[in-house]
């Protein structure tokens, strides 16, 4: 294989890495060669899964809304494995329901673990990443991020937030060899979303309707593209949001 599309001698933190998409990034980085090391709230299904991925993948449990422990936690990954090379922000949370009846509190709880709890985590990677200059910093937005998605307005606010920010710190970390980008999946076959348009068909044909691939996607071609922009291949390419989406986002 050419090694510009390699992770070979490269240490990559997937948040959120224990299922579905963080689950498949996590798997195909390990397969291109990456150490992979996974964090998430709960301690079985990130077992679960590092026998899954394999290749000498590790897991941390860490809340990441307790912001005031990312930096020791930042640092021990550092100690206890090594420098963190590619780091995916892929952890979050969603909430369906109408703005009328999302409390300021409800629209807090998803803000702190889709956008304050990344950029506090991003904040401490980056610490490291540029005393080395270098570096690859993923974030994985939505479709939530580029056009108007009914009853999700926290989900919609963080995930926006996230695009700027992906636009911001491109421009303040490139200079130190740290690449930042976005993939902003389209509607995945997961046991997430399978749960959700059982509960709303009409849902998912809308979202069918408006995606010229005809179908949903597999979350592994989520981690096609993470694998290529965490490369050598990719390491001109900075500041980007690439929708990976069957079409959804250009679909009339």
């Amino acid at each position: 294989m050419d090694t510009r599309y390699t992770l070979e001698k490269r240490r990559a933190l997937i948040t959120g890495g224990g299922s579905g998409i963080g689950l498949a990034i996590a798997t195909e980085m390990a397969q291109a060669g990456a150490q992979v090391v996974i964090c998430g709230r709960r301690r079985e299904p990130l077992e679960q899964a590092v026998s899954t991925i394999g290749g000498g993948a590790t897991y941390f449990v860490q809340d990441l809304t307790e912001l005031k422990q990312l930096p020791d936690f930042a640092a021990r990954i550092e100690q206890e494995c090594g420098p963190i090379d590619i780091l995916v922000n892929n952890a979050g949370v969603n909430m369906k329901r109408s703005i009328l009846d999302t409390s300021d509190d409800q629209f807090s709880d998803i803000l702190r673990t889709d956008l304050n709890a990344v950029f506090s985590l991003t904040r401490e990677v980056a610490r490291h990443m540029v005393q080395r200059k270098n570096g690859t910093i993923l974030m994985i937005l939505s479709m939530a991020s580029l056009f108007g998605i009914p009853q999700v307005s926290a989900y919609t606010a963080a995930k926006s937030a996230l695009a700027g920010l992906v636009r911001e710190l491109a421009t303040e970390l490139s200079p130190h060899g740290i690449t930042v980008n976005g993939i902003a999946p389209g509607w995945f076959d997961t046991a997430m979303s399978r749960n959700a348009f059982a509960d709303d068909p009409k849902r998912l044909e809308k979202v069918l309707s408006r995606t010229p691939a005809g179908r949903l996607g597999r979350t592994e071609e989520v981690a096609y593209a993470s694998v290529f922009l965490s490369s050598d291949a990719a390491r001109f390419i900075t500041g980007a949001i690439l929708p990976v989406d069957g079409g959804a986002s250009i679909g009339f």
